[in-house]
């Protein structure tokens, strides 16, 4: 390799709808970046398909060596093994399928898998709104709530795979939730719910971009979900930092760009009753937006790969 050549990362994010593909500097600058559909419902060598071609273009015109890539997938993961284990309905073939070894043997490099919201987390730690922190818990506001752990500067996965997965705690009413429990925290902070919990106030079904106009209109409804969302997440914050003694956190997913509501509606509470250790909690708006899990994906790669 010549002195001049660049070492490069890819990073792909496969979503239920749309996939993402980036190409890194050794930094994580982004050089490059694409998006596709994801063809979810034609199994999981046509997603990987898709990605690996989305990202050949990208190849071609940026000159360097590609040393490694990484994927955020939606779903529990098996990260050692870099399968998918758990899946939803709307991904077919996905639950099982060996994504690093495909991508890898695609690509001609090392490939790595990571939930989604891990990787999210990954990005913001490396590049994003949280650059260089220790102790982070990461939070996405999607069709569902995702979260992960950041801590003493790793991400931490659990025995299982599923530490910080905050969307999933009960204790948030008595409301059914899409993975079959009830009162979880998904049923009332994420973009789906949202507008299920306006549609159950008013009748009318909304998207939760519409909810949020009609919040910002001076809609009482769609003011009261919003208050409803907010407390329940200052709630799981302050739970979090009881059990693990974390108070950054960053917050990513599409009902962020409601930001300028939903900040002020989980720092009131928050104030009114802090974690138990009296430190503030920092909480910020990710700053990688749809970069965030293509980025993290590939800083997994790079930190793999031995050339951080």
């Amino acid at each position: 390799m010549s002195g001049t050549e660049r070492t490069l990362f890819a990073g792909v994010d496969i979503g239920g709808t749309t996939t993402q593909v980036v190409l890194c500097h050794r930094d994580l600058t982004v050089l490059e970046r694409a998006e596709v559909p994801t063809p979810a419902a034609e199994g999981g060598r046509a997603m990987v398909g898709a990605a690996t071609d989305a990202l050949a273009p990208l190849l071609a015109r940026t000159p360097g060596r590609l040393a490694g890539a990484g994927i955020g997938a939606a779903g529990v993961v098996d990260a050692a093994e870099g399968r998918v284990l758990v899946a939803s309905d709307s991904f077919r073939g996905w639950a099982g399928f060996p994504v690093a070894a495909v991508v890898g043997d695609a690509l001609g490099v090392p490939a790595f898998l990571d939930n989604d919201v891990n990787a999210f987390l990954r990005g913001e730690v490396s590049g994003g709104a949280v650059r260089g922190e220790a102790d982070v818990l990461g939070m996405t506001l999607g069709t569902g709530v995702g979260g992960a752990l950041w801590v003493g500067g790793t991400l931490f996965e659990g025995p299982h795979g599923a530490a910080g997965e905050i969307g999933h705690i009960p204790g948030f009413g008595e409301l059914p939730c899409t993975c079959g429990g009830r009162g979880h925290l998904e049923t009332l902070a994420s973009g789906r719910s949202v507008g299920a919990r306006y549609a159950d106030r008013t009748g009318r079904r909304l998207t939760a971009r519409e909810v949020a106009t009609a919040a910002g209109d001076g809609d009482p409804d769609a003011r009261e979900v919003f208050r409803a969302a907010g407390a329940a997440l200052a709630r799981a914050v302050v739970m979090t930092a009881g059990l693990v003694d974390i108070t950054t956190v960053v917050v990513g997913g599409g009902l962020t760009r409601a930001w300028h509501l939903l900040e002020p509606l989980v720092r009131a509470p928050l104030e009114a009753e802090p974690p138990v250790s009296g430190r503030p909690v920092r909480l910020v708006r990710g700053s990688l937006g749809s970069d965030a899990i293509p980025v993290g994906a590939a800083a997994r790669a790079r930190r793999e790969v031995g050339t951080e």
